[in-house]
């Protein structure tokens, strides 16, 4: 098939699905046939591990969409496609520049929708396919753009098509068709800019040939000079985290017990604090390690100097987790603790990651082409687990287990609430978890939540 059919098939399923539906089963459902359909359009060429991992997670997304129905796995699936599309085309491009290639196609939407010669066929003879283009589409576009506008603008006019009765809602058929069609057209036929391309070389891992020269970095420093000012500030920098080691840890464990509320915002503020850190140490050693100093042969000490300081920070992490653990265990899951783990494992990767571009001589661009891929990690993992559940799982077995905060702020704990009232017989609890079910089962096929549809009454 060519690009044309891609985009009015998959337009045409696009309005099959949504139309007179909410969101739920249909956009996995979608998303399933997207991929299948990405694959099958792919060069072989171009299809490689990278190509292949994003095909299975891009089907998983797609399915705990259909499954879940919330907002983690329709970012799954949006970024799962999106990547799924921009590596079926462009193997050696790097992620980072996915966000901008994709804006700008949306942003151009318009002009290269009215360049028909690059998304359309070029034939000499007339066939059925151009001659449905050029005597229906193109026609029924025009004719239906200024229809709104009259409308809008007589109530007459528009009282000649609305004084009958139709079976169909003409402004949603319309808005669907136009939305599908919109997403379709951006997703088979983006292009990419030549000066993305050109850029594409300053987000490589490895050095090139040019950067091993040793010179200095800033004309107003020497190159002995920003050596030894880096000896200077790392040494620093590694008295002071001690210290702040030290605190840190008196106060999270051996200072006086306080109130939930207080060890809470204490908690929240002291791990901001250590993110923050983290990040900042981060970009400290990426200012000075952003090219010379990887190769520099008088510049051993500087690199000791920088792998202990993130042993250190990486103590500062661990640290943590375990003041986040002691306050779990001592008042049970949130998704906000959950996201405190979340955060730190994240800042522990960034600061493996930083050890390896040090010992390894890799470029700053190395470490965010790599975060790029453990963020999108994280994604999934927040989309294929159902952490409501877990959360309830594990507090319904505490003494001072909050009810209604699992009710109305914990999502997909119907299951174990079930569970938790059948045990405490709540027949209050029973019969507001029960609504919530049938209220979701009785919603049309394909604006079902599959999880709903697993649970027994």
């Amino acid at each position: 098939m060519k690009t044309h059919h891609y985009i009015f098939l998959t337009t045409a399923l696009f309005v099959i699905l949504f139309y007179n539906e909410n969101v739920g089963l249909n956009l996995g459902i979608l998303g399933i046939l997207y991929a299948i359909l990405t694959v099958f359009r792919t060069d072989e060429k171009n299809r490689t591990r990278d190509f292949l991992i994003l095909f299975v997670t891009s089907i998983l997304s797609s399915v705990a969409f259909a499954w879940y129905g919330d907002f983690a796995s329709f970012l799954a699936v949006v970024i799962s496609l999106l990547l799924l599309s921009y590596r079926s085309r462009n193997r050696r491009m790097k992620i980072l520049f996915l966000l901008p290639v994709f804006v700008v196609n949306c942003f151009t939407f318009i002009c290269r929708f009215f360049s028909f010669d690059t998304w359309l066929p070029k034939t000499k003879n007339s066939g059925l396919g151009q001659k449905m283009v050029a005597f229906i589409l193109i026609p029924l576009i025009f004719v239906s753009i200024f229809f709104g506008i009259y409308s809008a603008g007589s109530n007459h006019f528009a009282s000649i098509f609305t004084d009958y009765e139709w079976d169909i809602n003409i402004w949603q058929l319309l808005c669907i068709s136009v939305l599908g069609f919109f997403i379709a057209f951006n997703f088979w036929n983006y292009s990419v800019d030549k000066n993305i391309y050109k850029q594409n070389h300053n987000l490589d891992n490895e050095f090139s040939t040019q950067h091993k020269i040793q010179k200095p970095t800033y004309s107003f420093l020497d190159l002995n000079s920003e050596r030894m000012s880096g000896v200077i500030s790392f040494f620093c920098l590694n008295v002071l985290l001690v210290f702040f080691i030290i605190t840190f840890n008196y106060e999270q464990f051996y200072e006086i017990v306080k109130t939930p509320n207080q060890l809470s915002e204490e908690t929240h503020e002291r791990v901001g604090a250590v993110i923050t850190s983290i990040v900042m140490a981060i970009v400290v050693i990426m200012f000075y390690f952003k090219s010379n100093f990887n190769f520099d042969p008088k510049a051993g000490l500087m690199k000791i100097l920088v792998k202990i300081w993130i042993v250190l920070n990486a103590t500062l992490v661990i640290s943590a987790m375990l003041k986040n653990s002691e306050y779990i265990i001592n008042y049970g899951f949130t998704y906000k603790r959950l996201g405190v783990y979340a955060f730190l494992i994240l800042s522990l990767i960034g600061l493996i990651l930083t050890f390896i571009k040090i010992h390894k001589k890799k470029t700053n661009a190395y470490l965010f082409n790599s975060m790029t891929w453990f963020f999108y990690g994280t994604i999934l993992a927040c989309s294929y687990i159902n952490w409501g559940g877990i959360i309830t799982s594990h507090n319904m077995k505490r003494s001072d287990f909050a009810i209604n905060y699992h009710l109305e702020s914990i999502n997909f704990s119907q299951k174990y609430l079930l569970k938790y009232a059948e045990e405490k017989q709540n027949k209050g609890l029973k019969k507001e978890v029960l609504e919530k079910i049938n209220n979701e089962k009785s919603s049309t096929f394909l604006s079902k939540v599959l999880y709903y549809e697993t649970i027994r009454k």
